[in-house]
């Protein structure tokens, strides 16, 4: 499984995600959410519900759960949707939210504040009743961890046992995203730490100053035996092992009347280990990379493949700090046009890789929502064109001599692509570029780089060329893929690693919208209520994105997710549902199929 962050290593939070500001909330979609019952949903004993992800074993894996720890089991991933429930979940298509531990919510914009009221009678797995100081504690705690709400918040306050106010420094958009699908932690868990934080920026100190720097060490150091949880199901703490762990139901948890399983089986593996335990199909549901090869087996063995839109997908990125020819940006351009982008994502995914169409640093999916149809006709789709890249390369100084490419330098052409060896689509899609550029006279070649290390190796700017990604599957906003597209690996946040990453200047001259200062537009893209006001802003990001192209965005990705129906689990809905949509990363539909009751145990299922 793999998730594209907006911020990855950064103090930015996972959980940022626009949603527009309405006047309070959604008709509750769940079946029922009343607490305390046995489960119910079923009359089959023990319904299981096998999952899968890589996660790490105590004592490296713990339960200090709050956003931003690293190494927390299942923390980072949706499964944790289970335990933690969140405030209220989004629905991408239809643009709504269903509200869960939050039943309302409005945005008071003279006042400057987004206040959300709990619902009633909810508990915790310890039998405590969940109230707005558990709320208050959780954020004092984000506030330790360097969460970008913050940037955004001036105080939080619960002013009863189930209201909770935020007071903005200026009215935006993001909090509600923050705050609707925020995981509540427990005050019996986390309320030390929020003390002291209270007290910490109470005295008029902060993270930087020496008892700052502490506490947050001391915090990220911080490992609670078990954890308290809100959601239907909680960890079976003696079965977590290096090959699976469970979940089993907290009969005090919100809808877990309504959830058909008693259990939940979590296998470990990253692609190359979990693919074997899919084979042998002893899982449900499963969102990895799957190459082409695998996929077709999986088909054969009965699985049906679902493929919701990722909202993301690898781009070509290249070293501007090493290589100065590509400062040029005809010379970027000229790659965009000698890669075929459809053929990228085929080899890689086959349906589930669709070439990039609109080239606008966001989502196909997404652009007609944000950009006019006026507009989008100024956009560069960068077809598949070589005389168009020997063109734009010879404009830039560069001469062919027999089949290679002599740069403005009058060296040869040649250069290493990386890649993250354990992803076989972008592993695919690496030697796929490296070949398409090689046939073009570039003398690219490619190799793998282990996972963890990779994307290190591009923010320090150790590489020529290398993939990673573009866009992101968090968050519906295109702010959050230009974050992603513009910060993630590039000079804002590389220099966590010391290094500048792509090197890409946000500085620049356009032929199409002039001087930009792409840093404050991207800030700006997410600032405010008025979503027409921000869609002019995106919209000259994204003309600026497509002409200038700091990365070359290959493909989309479409999961690929297998499904194995009438077996343990019976059907999930019909393609044409709009909650296939979603994002399998970010409000990922089967964890709110489940919560909803919709997905059942297969009939005789044991």
């Amino acid at each position: 499984m793999r998730s594209t962050s907006p911020l990855v290593g950064s103090n930015l939070s996972r959980r940022q995600v626009l949603a527009i500001l309405s006047g309070g909330a959604g008709a509750l979609a769940l079946s029922s959410c009343r607490q305390g019952a046995s489960p119910g949903a079923s009359d089959v004993a023990s319904a299981e519900f096998h999952g899968g992800t890589a996660y790490q074993v105590p004592p490296k894996g713990h339960f200090n759960l709050m956003d931003g720890v690293t190494d927390s089991i299942l923390g980072d991933h949706f499964y944790i949707d289970l335990i933690m429930a969140p405030g209220a979940m989004y629905r991408w298509k239809e643009q709504k939210w269903e509200p869960m531990l939050i039943e309302k919510w409005n945005v008071d914009e003279a006042a400057k504040t987004f206040t959300y009221t709990l619902r009633q009678g909810l508990k915790w797995s310890d039998g405590k009743p969940i109230t707005s100081k558990d709320a208050v504690t959780t954020f004092w705690c984000l506030r330790i961890m360097r969460n970008s709400v913050w940037e955004y918040l001036e105080k939080v306050e619960a002013p009863d046992e189930l209201t909770v106010v935020l007071t903005m420094k200026k009215p935006s958009t993001v909090v509600e995203r923050y705050a609707l699908r925020q995981h509540i932690h427990s005050d019996a868990t986390y309320g030390p730490w929020a003390k002291r934080a209270e007290e910490l920026f109470g005295s008029g100190k902060d993270l930087e100053s020496p008892e700052g720097k502490k506490l947050n060490q001391e915090f990220q150091a911080f490992r609670p035996k078990e954890a308290i949880a809100s959601g239907p199901f909680n960890y079976d703490y003696n079965s977590i092992t290096n090959s699976q762990l469970s979940f089993v139901k907290n009969p005090t948890g919100y809808a877990a009347d309504t959830v058909a399983f008693d259990k939940v089986v979590i296998f470990n593996g990253e692609t190359t280990t979990i693919t074997p335990v899919v084979l042998a199909k002893n899982l449900d549901y499963a969102t990895f990379g799957f190459p082409v090869a695998t996929e077709k087996q999986l088909v054969n063995k009965g699985f049906r493949i679902i493929r919701p839109p990722v909202y993301s997908g690898p781009a070509l990125l290249m070293n501007l700090d090493r290589h100065k020819e590509f400062l040029d940006p005809r010379v970027r351009q000229a790659l965009a046009h000698a890669i075929n982008r459809d053929q990228n994502g085929q080899v890689s995914l086959d349906k589930s890789g669709k070439g990039v169409v609109h080239m606008a640093g966001f989502s196909d999916n997404s652009v007609p929502g944000w950009i006019s149809e006026a507009d989008l006709a100024k956009f560069n789709k960068y077809e598949y064109d070589r005389d168009k890249a020997t063109q734009l390369l010879t404009q830039a100084g560069w001469r062919k001599q027999g089949a290679n490419w002599i740069k403005p330098d009058g060296k040869q052409a040649h250069y290493e692509v990386t890649f993250p060896a354990e992803y076989a689509d972008w592993s695919a899609s690496g030697e796929d570029v490296a070949k398409q550029l090689s046939d073009f006279g570039l003398g690219v070649v490619g190799r793998g780089v282990t996972e963890s290390q990779q994307p290190i190796d591009v923010d320090k700017g150790n590489y020529d060329m290398a993939i990673q990604a573009w866009g992101t599957s968090d968050d519906p906003h295109p702010h959050f893929a230009f974050l992603a597209d513009l910060f993630t690996h590039n000079i804002p946040v590389a220099a966590n690693q010391g290094g500048r990453g792509m090197g890409f200047e946000l500085k620049q001259t356009t032929k199409v919208v002039g001087e930009v200062d792409l840093e404050r537009l991207v800030v700006e893209a997410g600032e405010g209520l008025d979503q027409e006001a921000q869609k002019a802003i995106v919209t000259k990001v994204a003309l600026a994105f497509n002409e200038l192209l700091p990365m070359v965005p290959l493909f989309e990705r479409y999961g690929n997710n297998p499904c194995l129906e009438n077996d343990r689990v019976g059907a999930w809905p019909d393609d044409s549902d709009p909650l296939l949509q979603n994002s399998p990363y970010a409000d990922n539909f089967t964890i709110m199929l489940l919560y909803a009751g919709r997905l059942k145990p297969a009939k005789g299922a044991k």
